[in-house]
Parts: structure tokens; C-alpha cells; sequence
């Protein structure tokens, strides 16, 4: 038979559908599109020789004081006090992919800090490790092997129709470039058919998105391909970042490093030892595919999910519904017992049960547990009791369920239940149409009492029972049992709350929500028994005594289940299961865990620990409070195995808690990631044990040597280095680590270091979103980190990263910032080298604009005026801005605030340079060259944190500077004068003000309106400037000096005239407000200026002949008697002449804030 005919424009195989889609110019990609790279290419250019240079002199390779520079047995206290260090790092990345711009965002707030640390003088550290523990590479691998089996080697035998159509889809093992975006589709909208939809299916498609060759993808089939694959490209990416990192300290988690192996193996044992690690029966989340826990690392969603357990009620049927009877009919032997299984959080309100809901639409079903038991509830729920042996609901083969029938709820509406406990014996089962399948058993047991959602489901079901087909009685609403009392809603809580909050449906969910909570905590917290034989105890104490009761009467048992949907790497819906198995004792006594250890850990966040923001304090503390077991062993995927039961491994996230310490000597141990090669100290793997990690750890003695074949010095230098480096001082990972891996952090190095070796700071940060949008491959709104270098340039990249945000809510890297930050770097590079290079010195100023017409140069900025001569005002004030702006960067740096440190201590920093260019320029003085140089030595210091390669360029090619500025301290400026900050915001705002008022002006004759003056001829600018404060205002200041510190602002109200009302009181208020603010009260009820006003706006008239078009004369006027009269200042100072009867703008002049009036030079001489 003859092959159908495949039309010429789709491809024939589904490589070359999935290549068509990921070339370059492909139509999705959304991200900014560059034109013109010369500047970007000179940049990057520079970036690469300093990268070289670093390396080749090991720049970013700090070793702790040797035994020789400082003596062994020296306190760790004092060896860091002589010897200033900092640590930081950020969390190990995960090598199933390339780094991506989230990565370096994170690794960027480490990076600039570091940066900072150098130039405070202290011997910084910033190590990186890979990690590779876990499933998800082996999950990729496994679905690679099967994929190479099935369609070759290429994978040229896989149709095209296989990725272009097709029905349910197995979700391919994500990456961690990709693990929380959608890869199941591509879209494209333009390109061939086969473009148009091409769908993930196979995971050699998303090696494919990776940029692995076809060729090369087989080998990743082999786990261990991938981890010699992407660490050495993680190195590459961050390196062209210029980030600050010793690779010497490099290593590669689980065996394939028999080092950090064997690290691995010391902690396990100590945990284990400490009590901190138990084996027995416990809930946890698990894969039923992969036959193993699923901790958070392994899951493709639901991270941070945990397990609920409930009581799981044993509701006897007596008498089925007539539907259900058809349903039955021949299927439940004669002798079997049916239960409904409700599942419920609250034991104790059992005895006032009135009936059982169940979801009319949702599909139930009788499942046969063991003997003559049956159990009706949902088929989830059945799958989960599957995985729970030993409890009351175990079925007779684990993972196998036997499903009799099947019902919609409707069906079993009507049937007659026992409610265990209950004053109710029989109970009816009645729909409820907000019974969710997704969570619990999908069966309800209804207590009006205290659940606001029974309450009104029951109110509605007895208000409307033909409608939903019951009988009214069956609904029991007029025999509501109180059980509980509470102090704020009394003995019928539910009633109470649905009443108050005015909730008249079911459909209310967000007040039924709201109502649930408030119940529930009232309950619990504070309510008292008032029924049955725990009658009197406190609800608190009663809950857990009425569960056993329960479950050793048989009419409950124990049941768990994730809360929330969890799905495994290889796809699998998970449950929850009762496993033997090892696991870390965390959590609270309250959770089940060590309560002392977790009391351990909340005093260090409490009191220790730097979070940086309050939210991120609360957020751990929150999760102090829910965290529980958590299982710290798994049979599948990578990692070292457990030392005391080597048929499983140590899971991701406890292999994962104190490598912090193994960096601080891992160069020692290992020449490479793999520990192939021993390090310096020629120490082998199979030398290390537990005596020896302990002692190295700092866990004994200084003088306690451990018996071991290791030499003394070598176990001496070990130790000085750990006991140099640690404790860490900074960890910085983003905010979906709290709940897990940082929290982990702090448990472990609670249990196995003392306080003085706890973590110092933790800085968390959010997600990075791509300009303004999620990042995702599957958009085309995706960057990576070499992406973003090769793009921008490593500078302009950590500009822009710096710019992106620094709390913790959701970043965003802007491209179009990127590129203007090559634009400006390129322009400003240029600038410094133009003034170094070419300068022309001057005597004085006066001989600048003469100079500036004999030179003929390009760029007049070259033209300064020479090193020592004279300055005036205007160098003095940028001078002092210039001091200023460093001060204020120290505090950013200090602070960890990158955004605001980039702001002041570069976009400022310029800015005060431009305004002192333009100023003197205008003034025709030129720049003084001290100020010059002044300025281009500082900018490179300030900014060497964020840009280091552009300031190492200015440091050494234009400055000429002997070392490296990695290693330049912070620069050492006087303290800024106040007098001087204050007359520079005075001339900037003096000269807005003057371009405003003038703008207005042409505005005005622009639409025609009638103006005797026209700022298009030749001007004269009359400043008026004010010598004392309104009669007025001095009035109202003695009013409030009178009355400070105790102002009442309506009393203050009533001794105002009713004439000068408006513009008293927001003139009291406005001071009251800088009172409140803690500004000094001298400094704002005496309102002296900080500087000489009149000397100030003498020294601008040069700048605003310049500045303002056509201006040929500038007058100032000294005022007085609240613009009334005045005298004129003349140049050098000295007053002239008096005027009387001066213009109205005279009157609004106050000290600080001069009024202006404009007159053309014609009608002056027409006067």
C-alpha cells in the first residue's frame, strides 16, 4: 500500500519540528533585539583581559593566616579580629541545565557584597559547589534511555506526528533552567506547520531547548554525563559574569566526589548519634511510580506541600438509599459491613453530628478493604488508605484497591448511617454541593454546632428540602447539640458567626472561609468541653483523649494525604504513605519532632540570625512553627549513601544543609570538582573519619588530635582554616528556600556546631521576572546568564541586576536597561580617558573661554583649570557633594541595598558631575582638575562592587595605577558640610525655578495671551531675595515654640486670626509634621539658612547670563518689610542703591526660596 503523501513544508521527523522551532530568529522570542555592538563589543572586550588578569593572579583566592603568620593555638576570636574575614555564598545550583538570569540575580547579591567586603579590608571568600543529589537527573537520564531504545540513537526513527499531534501527553522531566514553566508546548506564529504546534513530549526535545546537539543527547542517557557536562559550564557562565568565586573550592556532590562523600557519610552518622535522625512508621509524601518518598527536590510541582492527617470516621450503613440498592444490587454480599469514611480534623465535636454530606456530581465509590469490610469514599482517598498499612483502613495488597461499585453522590443521598459518638444514632446522607474530591475522603460528617458550613448547608437543605429531594426532618436543623463554649461566640459558634458575618449561603465562600478559620481557632485555643464525658476539659486537651477513643472502638482510624496536589518528577500523582524509613527529627514536640532542637532554632532567628527584613524573620518563624518530620532517605536518583543502611541514599535536601563548612578547607582536600586529585595537603579520602571530621570541624579540642595516619600540620591546617572562615556570613538564596533548605540549615548546624559557628545572615530575594513578565522558554521571555553576557556584556548585566530590586518581592530585569547601561558605561569611559588624556590646564578661570576659542577643541571639558589654583563656590560645593554621595554609598553597601547603593553612588555620582560641568561651563571657568581627577578615582572605587571590570579599566589604563582595584580600599572623604549640601540644593532649585518661570512665560505668548514681557529679546533677570521671614509666620513660629512639645493643633486653631486662617494652618501643620518626624526643633523653629544667600546667588549671575537665552543682566535685590522696599547688591557684594515701590513678585520672596522678575532690556531703556 502506498505511504500517504506528507506535505512539503512539514518536517519529516520530530528533531528537525523541534530545531525548525528553536532557531534563532524564531517569532516568539520576546526578549530586546540588538543592532549596533560596537560600544557593547569594546566593553566586553576589556572584560574579558580582566577576567584573564584575576585569574592569573588569583585575585579572588583567599587562604586563611598560616600556622607561620599566626600561631596555632591563637583564640578563632582574635585570629579575625588581626585578620578581618567575610564568607558568603549562595545555594549550590542544581547542574540539570545552564544557569539562567535567576541564578545570577541571587548570586548577584553575594557577588556585590563580596566586592564591598574587599574594599572594607577584610579577606573575603565566595566558594561554589554543584549539586547533583537527587532525582531529577536520573529521572531525565532513565526517560533518555528508554527514548534511545525506541527511536535510535538520534532519535531519527521518532515520527513527526508524535509531537505534532496527538492526546494525553507524558510530561517530560523538567529541568532546573525550567522546572516551574510549562515546556508540554511550543508556539510559534509563523514558520512551517510543523512549527505551529509542537509539543514537548520526549525528553530529548527539552535537551534539544538546551542547546545539546542531536548527536550528543544519547550520552546524557548516562547520569553521570550530566554532571561532568553543565558544572563546567556553570564555571564558564559565572566567570564571563566576573564574578568573584575561588574555583579551587569547587566539588560536585554525592559518590562521584568520595571527599565530599565521605562528608556526607561523618554529618549522617553524627545526626544519627545525636538522636536527630530516627527510623520508624511515618506519614510522608510518596511516589507510587518511583517507590520512594518525594521530598520537595524531586517534585515537578507542589513544592513545599506536606501531609494532613485526619480521623477517619467509620459511618455503618443501616439502610442504603433505593438508588444505591440498584446500584448494589449483587455486588455486597449479604454479610458485608459498609462505612461511609468521613474525614475530619475534629474529634471532638463528634457527638453532635446530624448528618453526612456527600457531593451530588462527584463520582464515589465501595471499595472492599479486607474480610466483609467496605469502604465508600472516593477513589483518591482509596488510593491513599492503599499506602497506609497498618491502620484500620489498610487493603490487602499495598497500592491495590478492589472497587466493587461505583455511585455518583447523588445516588446515595437518602441512606441511613451509624454516627459513632453521636447523640444522633441515625443519620441521613444529604448533598452538599461544595464537597470538593480533591480533598479528604469527598464524605462530610455535618456538626452544625461548630462548623459554619454545616450550619448554613443544613439551614439551606431544611429551608429547601423539595428542592434537593429529602425529607425536612432528615436534616435534624431544630436539634443542634452544643458541645463546646467560647468566650467570644458561646456555646453554638457556627450559629453565632454565620449570623454576625451575614453569610446567607453556602455559595459564600469567602466569609464561610473566613468564619471556618475564626472557629476553628476560638475552638481550639480557647473553648471548653460542655457535652460528653470530657465535659469541662479544655478542647486543647480533649481533642487528641476523643480521637483515641475513636480509633480503639473501631469507629475510626488514623489517614493521611498531602495537602495539596504533589507531582513527582516522573509525573506521578503522589500520596501520602506510612513508611518505614529514616528521617531528620525536625519540627516543633506539638509536630512530633525534637521541640528542644526547634526551640533551638527559633531563639537563633529570633536573636541572631540577620534576616534583613522583617518579613523574612516572620516567614521563618512560620515555618518553624508548621515544619515536621522529614525524610531524609530515598532508594532512586543520585546521592551518598546512608552509612548504616547502604541500600538507600541521603535524600537532596540533607546532603544539602552544612557544605558551607566543607568549603572552607575543600581546596585542601581536592585539585578538582570530582576528587580525583588530592590537594595540597596530599590527604586521600579513605584518611577521613568521624575523629578526623570532628576534629577538622572544630567538634574537639584544638590540642585533641585524632588518632589518624594524617600529619599534625595537616590537621592543624584544616582546622585553622574552618576555624578562620566560619561561621558563615552571609547566605543568599531566593524566598522558596525558606520552607525547606535554609530552614534545614539552621536545624543542622544547631545540632552539630556550637552558637559561635551558627549562620551569622541569611538574605533572601524573590523571584527575577524578565522585563516585567515571568521568565519562561515556552513564552519566549527566557535568559540565561550566558545569555544575558554575551547580550549586554558582563557590566552592563550586573548594572541592570543591581537595578532589578533588592527586597523580597519579585525583581525585574529590565533589557532596556541593560542596554542603556552599555550606552553610558561606553560614553563615561570615554570622558575619563578624553579629560586624562587631553587635559589643558589653565591658570584661572578667565582664561577659559579665550582658551576654549584658541584650542578649538572637540570636548571644551578637557580645558580645567590647573591642580592647586584657586576653587570656587562651585567646586566647593561639588566637592562636597561628591563626599557626600560616597558617605551615603557606604551606608547602601553596608546594607546590602544595591539599588539604592547604584543609585547614589553612580546614576547620583554623575549627575552631580554633570550639574558641575554644565554650571561652570555656563560660568565660563571650566572645571578645576583636582575635582576632575577627583571625581573619575571615586566613581571607579564606588562602583567596583556592581561594575568591577569598567572601574578596573578606569583604575588601571586611566589612572595608571599600580595593582588591581580588587584590591583598593573605600576611599576616605571629610564629612560632608551641611552648609555647603544646603547651597547646592539652593542653586539647583534656584535655577529649575528661574527655567520654569520662563518657560511659563513663553508658554503664556505661545497661546496668544497679552504679555509685557517676551522671553524670545533680549532680558533682564531681578532676583529678589528675602533677609527675614514673614511678620506673619514669625507669629505662628512663637506660637508653636510656646507650646512645643505638647502641640494640640485644634487649640492652636482657635488662637488663629480668621484672616490669615488659610495659609496658617498649613504652615503650623507642615512644621508640626518635620516636629514629628524627629527633625531638631532648634533647626526647624529657628530657620537660619545654612549658607549666605546673597553671596550664593552672587556667585550663579555668571552661570544664568550663560543658561538662560538671551539673558545680558542679572540684579539681585536684598528685600525687606515683606517686599516693600529693598536694596540692590552689587557684584562684589557691598549694597547700592535703595528702591522703593518694587514689582509684586517681591512679596513672596522668603529666606531660601528668592522670587524672580523677567523685563526685556528694550523696555528698560524705553523707560
Amino acid at each position: 500500500m502506498a505511504e500517504a503523501a506528507v506535505p512539503k513544508d512539514v518536517p519529516k521527523d520530530a528533531v528537525s519540528a523541534t530545531i525548525d522551532l528553536l532557531k534563532p530568529q524564531e517569532s516568539q522570542d520576546k526578549t530586546l533585539k540588538i543592532e549596533n555592538t560596537e560600544k557593547r563589543d569594546t566593553l566586553i572586550e576589556a572584560e574579558k583581559r580582566y577576567q584573564k588578569l584575576w585569574e592569573e593572579q588569583g585575585v579572588f583566592q583567599p587562604d586563611a593566616p598560616s600556622l607561620d603568620e599566626v600561631p596555632f593555638d591563637t583564640n578563632p576570636e582574635d585570629l579575625r579580629a588581626k585578620h578581618p574575614k567575610w564568607f558568603g555564598n549562595f545555594a549550590y545550583p542544581y547542574m540539570n541545565g545552564t544557569l539562567h538570569a535567576g541564578h545570577g540575580f541571587t548570586a548577584s547579591k553575594v557577588e556585590f557584597t563580596a566586592g564591598f567586603q574587599r574594599m572594607i579590608g577584610k579577606r573575603t571568600l565566595f566558594p561554589l559547589g554543584y549539586h547533583v543529589t537527587g532525582m531529577p537527573i536520573k529521572a531525565c537520564a532513565d526517560k533518555l534511555v528508554r527514548e534511545v531504545e525506541q527511536f535510535g540513537q538520534n532519535f531519527e526513527r521518532c515520527p513527526v506526528e508524535d509531537v505534532i499531534d496527538g492526546g494525553p501527553q507524558e510530561p517530560p522531566a523538567p529541568t532546573q533552567a525550567e522546572a516551574k514553566t510549562d515546556l508540554t508546548k511550543f508556539k510559534a506564529t509563523k514558520g512551517k506547520a510543523a512549527a505551529k504546534s509542537v509539543k514537548t513530549k520526549y525528553q530529548f526535545q527539552i535537551m534539544l531547548a538546551q542547546g545539546i546537539p542531536v548527536e550528543e543527547i544519547h550520552k546524557f542517557a548516562d547520569p553521570y554525563h550530566w554532571i561532568q557536562f553543565f558544572p563546567p559550564l556553570a564555571k564558564r557562565d559565572l566567570t564571563n559574569f566576573g564574578a568573584r568565586i575561588d574555583w579551587r573550592r569547587q566539588f560536585v556532590t554525592t559518590d562521584a566526589n568520595p571527599y565530599y562523600d565521605s562528608f556526607v557519610a561523618w554529618q549522617m552518622r553524627k545526626l544519627k548519634e545525636l538522636g536527630k535522625i530516627i527510623f520508624a512508621k511515618r506519614y510522608t509524601i510518596y511516589s507510587p511510580k518511583d517507590g520512594q518518598a518525594c521530598m520537595d527536590h524531586d517534585r515537578q510541582s507542589g513544592e513545599g506541600v506536606g501531609v494532613q492527617e485526619y480521623t477517619a470516621l467509620k459511618m455503618k450503613t443501616i439502610q442504603w438509599s433505593d438508588s444505591a440498592k440498584a446500584i448494589l444490587d449483587g455486588k455486597l454480599p449479604e454479610s458485608a459491613n459498609a462505612y461511609f469514611i468521613p474525614a475530619t480534623l475534629r474529634p471532638e465535636t463528634m457527638y453532635g453530628q446530624t448528618s453526612c454530606f456527600v457531593g451530588p456530581t462527584i463520582e464515589y465509590g465501595l471499595f472492599h478493604v479486607k474480610d466483609n469490610e467496605y469502604f465508600v469514599c472516593s477513589q483518591r482517598a482509596a488510593r491513599n488508605m492503599s499506602y497506609q498499612p497498618g491502620t484500620p483502613g489498610t487493603f490487602k495488597e499495598e497500592g491495590k484497591i478492589n472497587q466493587v461499585a461505583s455511585f455518583k453522590g447523588k445516588d446515595l443521598v437518602g441512606t441511613i448511617v451509624n454516627a459513632p459518638l453521636s447523640v444522633h444514632k441515625e443519620v441521613y446522607i444529604l448533598p452538599m454541593e461544595t464537597v470538593k474530591d480533591t480533598k479528604g475522603t469527598a464524605v462530610v460528617t455535618c456538626v452544625p454546632s461548630d462548623s459554619p458550613d454545616d450550619y448554613i448547608t443544613s439551614f439551606d437543605l431544611a429551608k429547601k428540602a423539595e428542592y434537593y429531594g429529602i425529607k425536612k426532618e432528615w436534616v435534624k436543623f431544630d436539634d443542634i447539640l452544643p458541645i463546646i463554649d467560647t468566650p467570644t461566640y458561646g456555646n453554638l459558634c457556627a450559629k453565632k458567626l454565620v449570623e454576625d458575618m451575614k453569610i446567607q449561603s453556602p455559595k459564600d465562600s469567602a466569609k464561610l472561609a473566613d468564619a471556618k478559620d475564626k472557629a476553628y481557632k476560638e475552638g481550639f485555643y480557647k473553648g471548653t468541653m460542655v457535652y460528653g464525658e470530657l465535659k469541662g476539659k479544655s478542647v486543647e486537651d480533649a481533642k487528641p483523649l476523643v480521637r483515641k477513643q475513636l480509633i480503639d472502638a473501631g469507629d475510626a482510624f488514623p489517614y493521611a494525604e498531602p495537602d495539596g496536589k504533589v507531582i513527582s518528577r516522573s509525573g506521578d500523582d503522589c500520596v501520602a504513605a506510612l513508611l518505614d524509613q529514616w528521617y531528620m527529627n525536625y519540627g516543633t514536640a506539638e509536630n512530633g519532632g525534637d521541640g528542644e532542637w526547634a526551640e533551638k532554632v527559633r531563639a537563633h532567628i529570633e536573636n541572631e540570625l540577620n534576616l534583613y527584613y522583617p518579613e523574612a524573620k516572620n516567614q521563618f518563624l512560620r515555618v518553624v512553627d508548621w515544619l515536621g518530620n522529614w525524610a531524609c532517605a530515598r532508594s532512586y536518583g543520585l546521592g551518598s549513601k546512608v552509612p548504616w543502611d547502604e541500600a538507600v541514599m541521603v535524600e537532596s535536601l540533607s546532603d544539602s544543609t552544612i557544605y558551607q563548612a566543607y568549603y572552607s578547607f575543600a581546596h585542601l582536600l581536592h585539585k578538582d570538582m570530582f576528587g580525583k586529585e588530592p590537594g595540597p595537603l596530599n590527604i586521600k579520602p579513605e584518611q577521613f573519619n568521624d575523629d578526623v571530621w570532628d576534629y577538622a570541624f572544630g567538634r574537639r579540642e584544638r590540642t585533641n588530635l585524632p588518632e589518624s595516619d594524617i600529619s599534625k600540620e595537616a590537621l592543624q591546617t584544616l582546622r585553622r582554616h574552618f576555624d578562620y572562615w566560619y561561621p558563615l556570613d552571609m547566605r543568599t538564596s531566593g524566598k522558596d528556600l525558606i520552607q525547606n533548605h535554609l530552614t534545614f540549615n539552621l536545624y543542622v548546624h544547631t545540632a552539630i556546631f556550637p552558637p559561635e559557628n551558627w549562620p551569622r545572615s541569611f538574605r533572601v530575594n524573590g523571584h527575577l521576572l524578565l522585563n516585567g513578565d515571568k521568565m519562561s522558554k515556552s513564552t519566549g521571555n527566557f535568559l540565561t546568564i550566558a545569555g544575558a553576557v554575551e547580550k549586554f556584556g558582563a557590566d552592563a548585566t550586573r548594572l541592570a541586576l543591581a537595578d532589578a530590586g533588592d527586597d523580597m518581592n519579585d525583581a525585574n530585569f529590565e533589557e532596556t536597561v541593560a542596554n542603556a547601561n552599555i550606552l553610558k558605561m561606553y560614553e563615561l569611559r570615554k570622558w575619563c580617558e578624553e579629560l586624562v588624556r587631553e587635559k589643558i590646564t589653565i591658570a584661572n578661570g578667565s582664561s577659559y573661554t579665550e582658551t576654549k576659542e584658541k584650542e578649538r577643541v572637540r570636548n571644551p571639558d578637557v580645558i580645567q583649570r590647573q591642580s592647586g589654583s584657586e576653587r570656587v563656590l562651585l567646586d566647593d560645593l561639588f566637592d562636597n557633594e561628591m563626599n557626600a554621595l560616597v558617605t551615603e554609598t557606604y551606608g547602601h553597601y553596608s546594607g546590602t541595598m544595591y539599588k539604592a547603593a547604584l543609585k547614589s553612588g553612580y546614576h547620583d555620582f554623575t549627575s552631580a558631575r554633570d550639574f558641575y560641568r554644565e554650571a561652570t561651563k555656563a560660568a565660563g571657568i571650566g572645571m578645576h582638575e583636582d575635582l576632575v581627577k577627583k571625581f573619575i578615582e571615586l566613581q571607579a572605587l564606588m562602583i567596583v562592587p556592581i561594575a568591577s571590570h569598567w572601574a578596573e579599566h578606569i583604575w588601571l589604563e586611566v589612572l595608571k595605577k599600580d595593582e588591581t582595584i580588587q584590591k583598593a580600599q573605600w576611599p576616605k572623604v571629610p564629612e560632608a558640610d551641611a552648609r555647603l549640601s544646603a547651597a547646592r540644593d539652593f542653586v539647583r532649585t534656584t535655577q529649575s525655578n528661574i527655567t520654569s518661570a520662563e518657560g511659563a512665560a513663553v508658554k503664556r505668548l505661545s497661546k496668544g495671551k497679552a504679555a509685557n514681557f517676551d522671553p524670545k529679546k533680549e532680558k533682564k533677570i531681578t532676583i529678589f531675595a528675602a533677609q527675614e521671614w514673614p511678620a506673619w509666620q514669625k507669629k505662628y513660629i512663637q506660637m508653636i515654640r510656646e507650646n512645643y512639645p505638647n502641640l494640640d493643633i485644634k487649640a492652636l486653631s482657635k488662637q488663629i486670626d480668621k484672616s490669615e486662617s488659610k495659609k496658617a494652618m498649613p504652615f503650623i501643620n507642615a512644621l508640626k509634621r518635620r516636629l514629628d518626624a524627629g527633625e531638631p526643633s532648634e533647626v526647624v523653629l529657628n530657620r537660619e539658612l545654612a549658607f549666605n544667600e546673597l553671596d550664593t546667588l552672587r556667585s550663579m549671575v555668571p552661570g544664568l547670563k550663560q543658561t538662560v537665552q538671551k539673558c545680558v543682566e542679572v540684579e539681585i535685590i536684598s528685600v525687606s518689610d515683606g517686599g516693600k522696599e529693598g536694596v540692590v547688591i552689587k557684584e562684589d557684594g557691598s549694597k547700592g542703591e535703595e528702591r522703593k515701590e518694587l514689582p509684586p513678585q517681591a512679596g513672596s520672596a522668603e529666606p531660601g526660596s528668592p522670587s524672580f522678575a523677567f523685563e526685556n532690556v528694550e523696555s528698560l531703556a524705553v523707560r
